[in-house]
């Protein structure tokens, strides 16, 4: 059995950054709970790899202009000024960056200890994102019953 280590995402995401600006893929667990109720903190994992024509609706690595370090849905990108606006599926605030400071695109999510695999490309998570996406002005309270359910959690 391989042990789990925690390191800072001051440490971590900047060589996660190097190794993918190499080519690779990396597989991460997410930490945190700003993109419930699809991502898990501590259940899933992320597949990232390069940046390469990201488009409005991508779901992305990018280090904010408030020096946070976030996986966020991408909501509205300007290709003029490369500003860009993000925003977790489970928050109601916007995040900003830089179309430069976007470091990875999240292909795929391994959910449930990897029983179930999404491609961010395939049917069933542009599904998911079509329908969310337009929920937002019910997001709050979908997201206090999910809350109040944690067999869904598991």
């Amino acid at each position: 059995m391989i042990a789990a280590k925690t390191i800072d995402n001051e440490l971590l995401i900047p060589e996660v950054g190097k190794l993918i600006s190499e080519g690779h893929t990396v597989r991460m667990t997410v930490r945190g709970r700003s993109m419930r109720p699809f991502i898990e903190d501590g259940r899933d994992k992320v597949i990232l790899a390069k940046p390469d024509n990201i488009k409005v609706g991508d779901v992305v690595l990018a280090r904010t202009v408030e020096k946070s370090y976030v996986i966020h849905r991408l909501t509205e990108m300007d290709e003029t000024t490369g500003q860009c606006i993000l925003r977790g599926d489970g928050n109601l605030d916007l995040e900003h960056c830089h179309k430069q400071d976007i470091m990875a695109k999240v292909t795929d999510i391994l959910r449930k200890s990897h029983e179930h695999r999404y491609s961010l490309d395939g049917f069933t998570w542009r599904a998911y994102s079509f329908v969310w996406t337009r929920l937002r002005p019910m997001r709050r309270y979908l997201l206090a019953v999910y809350r109040r359910m944690p067999f869904l959690q598991k």
